[in-house]
């Protein structure tokens, strides 16, 4: 692998025993630009796509550009970005199958080898919730239950495409007699919500790759003033998922031009199923009362 000349830090080594690139962004994230963590995130959370993608389509999903992926290259004290896609490229290939089991080969293939763009997506996603499955902590996740079933308030944050995702377990809360509020764009109302949250709330922030300056901001202020907070995001090392109590991880990979949000609907409904199975009979009449409103 070429080097770069420059004073920089040592690359990460591909053969077993060294620092695998994946490990060595996550040990130095703190040192890189903004724009940088934003490569640096996708790169880990997404290091299939990043180990066979040009630096374009890797910029275009990272939300930055071409440069910037050049730079973080260098960065990193590689010569440039093809350098660091062969070290990609090696941990990928060391990895294990996913899902991979002792019967695996048994169950055959999900489509055939020539796969339509269609089929693709759908084989995406499916692998998407197994490793969302696999990746989330079950004491995470009952954390995240027990505080949602247990808040005096709840306030979901997310915006844009994600505001769906909050006004959708809104929902399902609401079915459960548990009242929440979203806050999704920085209007006057949204504000003021903001500005009511106390020790007695629960603030669950939802992001996809570089969070909302707004969805930042609400995390912030939750953990100023001591709330509890629940992070749900694709980005392992997502801002939000720093400042949160609790945090969950989706996957989003995708074929397609925009991410896959298959698994954190998956994710959303698991949690509210969650809080309904603590106490299956109650809330069953809860919804029936709330069914004839």
């Amino acid at each position: 692998m070429k080097r770069a000349t420059a004073t920089t830090p040592t690359a990460p080594t591909p053969p077993h025993g060294h620092q695998a690139l994946s490990d060595y962004i996550t040990a130095r994230f703190d040192e890189f630009s903004r724009s940088q963590k934003d490569v640096a995130q996708y790169i880990v959370d997404h290091l299939d796509e990043a180990a066979f993608q040009t630096a374009e389509e890797l910029a275009r999903r990272a939300s930055t550009s071409s440069s910037t992926v050049v730079r973080f290259s260098q960065a990193l004290g590689f010569e440039g970005f093809p350098e660091l896609q062969q070290a990609a490229r090696d941990e990928y290939r060391r990895r294990p199958a996913p899902g991979a089991a002792p019967d695996a080969a048994a169950a055959g293939p999900l489509f055939s080898l020539d796969q339509t763009e269609y089929e693709t997506a759908l084989a995406t996603d499916h692998v998407n919730v197994e490793e969302t499955a696999r990746k989330l902590s079950r004491s995470e996740v009952e954390a995240a239950i027990e505080a949602i079933a247990t808040a005096q308030k709840v306030l979901i944050a997310g915006t844009d495409q994600m505001a769906f995702f909050a006004s959708y377990l809104r929902h399902l809360l609401s079915l459960l007699d548990i009242r929440a509020e979203v806050v999704a764009s920085p209007s006057q109302e949204a504000l003021g919500r903001l500005s009511r949250i106390d020790e007695e709330t629960l603030v669950i922030g939802l992001s996809a790759g570089r969070p909302h300056p707004l969805i930042a901001r609400t995390m912030k202020l939750a953990r100023h003033r001591r709330a509890q907070t629940i992070a749900i995001t694709d980005a392992t090392l997502s801002e939000i998922a720093r400042l949160a109590r609790v945090r969950l991880y989706y996957s989003s990979n995708s074929p397609a031009y925009v991410r896959s949000h298959a698994a954190l609907l998956s994710l959303i409904q698991a949690l509210a199923y969650g809080v309904y199975s603590r106490d299956a009979q109650q809330y069953d009449m809860r919804i029936k009362a709330y069914r004839l409103k």
